[in-house]
């Protein structure tokens, strides 16, 4: 069967829109790892979710850093949650917005951090323009991949599952919202390789601008 073209596309934030270098540079401080950091968080998280169970992002991302850098002041620690403030977009995260919004396709924003604190990077980095809406898991009560936040997500825009579209680099987010009924889109650039065991997607690409393309092409 054809998967149709989505109306409205939803991207997610940390690491698909927004780089984390900051948070690399001061983790790096630390002798903390981002990718271990990172995990750790998204652990977390993800068994949060599982046993029922919702914290918001700063309060898991400050528990894994604690947990890592036990030894380090607050203050340090406090540097390394700021550095989320002030994440850098990715050069290929404006033409694709773009190009959708100038295709008639409404964008918003699905986040397992902070609904204000993505508000803000979007609006730092110009690219509030681009954005409709910004929905951040809070109200959903369970972070992505759960089926829960995508749902939620369908229901706040009156769509369809299969009417709505969602972009990632994590392929654990892409399989999220496919289990949900969402069209997919993956962006190889940070994960390369996308793991047998997970939904495929419906659309993949080297950078967002491909992705956006692929869905764009699928029929209306």
């Amino acid at each position: 069967m054809s998967v149709r073209r989505p109306s409205i596309v939803a991207f997610d934030v940390i690491e698909t829109l927004f780089s984390l270098a900051p948070v690399a540079d001061e983790l790096a401080r630390l002798d903390v790892g981002l990718d271990l950091f990172f995990a750790r968080v998204l652990r977390d998280g993800f068994a949060l979710a599982a046993s029922g169970t919702y914290r918001p992002f700063g309060e898991v991302a400050s528990a894994a850093l604690a947990g890592l850098a036990p030894h380090t002041s607050t203050e340090a620690r406090d540097h390394v949650l700021a550095a989320f403030r002030r994440l850098p977009a990715h050069p290929d995260a404006e033409p694709a917005l773009r190009s959708l919004v100038e295709a008639d396709v409404a964008v918003v924003a699905l986040t397992n951090g902070s609904a204000d604190t993505t508000s803000e990077l979007l609006a730092q980095a110009g690219l509030d323009r681009y954005i409709a809406r910004v929905v951040g898991v809070e109200d959903a009560g369970a972070w992505k991949p759960t089926p829960t936040p995508y749902r939620h997500l369908v229901e706040l825009l009156h769509r369809e599952p299969g009417d709505v579209g969602f972009v990632a680099v994590h392929a654990w987010d892409i399989h999220g919202a496919s289990r949900a009924g969402l069209v997919t889109g993956w962006c190889s650039r940070l994960e390369h390789h996308y793991p047998a065991i997970f939904d495929r997607p419906d659309v993949s690409a080297d950078d967002l601008g491909g992705v956006a393309a692929g869905l764009l092409a699928r029929m209306a």
